[in-house]
């Protein structure tokens, strides 16, 4: 089989679990890492075997580079991809695809004139096991009707977090807790209820005033086209990393996700559907273990030539929610979409 030539631009946290799933893949040779910082992105280079540039500009004009991981801070995302999908790459991005919805759309743009070449935005969270179990049995009906969700996430980020320059500030990051972390939880319950009616939401900042200009706590209600209604609430405000908690009831039952654990809790019973996936991420394991998932099914939608479904028109779901419950905050109204699914406004 084909080997596709890999780089990966920005050699921060998030950059280790890339890296150890490209070396895992067997479809795939890294031959560059990018960073400004060459006290970071040298080091990473040599650990890898492949080659170090400062400027990701001139890793775009090799020959032997098909696919580009964009792993920066959020406001780089959308240069970056226009400029790769330019150059012939195919692209990866973290999550959220850019820091607002006009340089998100700059990344559709490019990636509709460049046809030969795929953008996929990365949600690893759709590929968990318990995710996956969780969308078929909506998709299915085996338990009737989905009436309603919860998602919750309660996790911590000290000052120290934010001394990174672009985190912690709207130019840069975009927003704090929504835009950043539970933006993954947000996208599951989109994904989950289809087509979204309405949100309304608020955003504070509880614990880490004077330290940030963004949140970092928030709460929404959705309102779904299928008559489905969630609430969804997330702070960085809490002492502790704790596990992301999703719950689905349907006409017949109710799916109830702690952490990867997923219960089922019908007719007075409860069953384990889905249980956590080892992992070794040690401190970050509740990143999950999806990312090496979701990047081998991009990397095999690239080499057989198939579009692939987490692109940028999907990707933009959720960061259009997470603008949007700011909107609703500053403005107190309930956001209504004729179209969530085909608006690019």
């Amino acid at each position: 089989m084909k080997r596709l030539g890999t780089a990966l631009i920005g050699c921060g946290a998030i950059a280790g679990v890339h890296l150890q799933a490209i070396a895992k893949l067997g479809l795939a040779d890294l031959k560059a890492v990018v960073d400004t910082d060459g006290t970071v992105g040298r080091p990473t280079a040599q650990r890898y075997g492949c080659d170090y540039y400062a400027d990701y500009r001139d890793m775009l004009k090799r020959g032997d580079i098909d696919v580009i991981h964009v792993c920066t801070g959020h406001d780089l995302h959308a240069p970056m991809t226009v400029d790769a999908l330019a150059a012939g790459k195919h692209v990866l991005t973290e999550k959220p695809m850019a820091e607002n919805k006009a340089s998100a759309r700059t990344m559709l743009e490019a990636a509709a004139k460049h046809t030969n070449v795929q953008l996929g935005v990365i949600f690893q969270n759709r590929y968990n096991p318990a995710s996956v179990r969780m969308k078929q049995a909506i998709d299915s009906g085996e338990l009737g009707k989905l009436l309603c969700m919860k998602g919750i996430v309660t996790w911590h980020r000290s000052p120290q977090y934010y001394e990174t320059a672009w985190k912690g500030r709207w130019a840069t990051e975009g927003g704090g807790v929504l835009i950043n972390q539970a933006i993954h939880t947000l996208d599951l319950l989109q994904w989950f209820g289809g087509e979204v009616e309405s949100i309304k939401g608020s955003i504070s900042t509880d614990a880490l005033e004077g330290v940030i200009e963004v949140e970092d706590s928030a709460h929404a209600h959705l309102v779904f086209a299928s008559g489905a209604t969630a609430v969804f609430y997330a702070t960085n405000a809490y002492g502790v990393n704790s596990p992301v908690e999703l719950e689905l009831v349907f006409e017949q039952g109710r799916l109830h996700l702690q952490g990867d654990t997923l219960f089922l809790h019908q007719n007075g019973t409860s069953a384990v559907l889905s249980e956590p996936v080892p992992n070794d991420l040690g401190e970050k394991s509740y990143w999950g273990v999806s990312h090496g998932y979701q990047i081998r099914d991009f990397y095999e939608h690239v080499l057989d030539g198939r579009p692939y479904p987490l692109n940028g028109p999907e990707g933009y779901k959720a960061l259009r929610l997470v603008t949007d419950i700011y909107e609703s905050s500053r403005s107190g109204q309930r956001i209504r979409y004729t179209s969530l699914l085909n608006a690019l406004t």
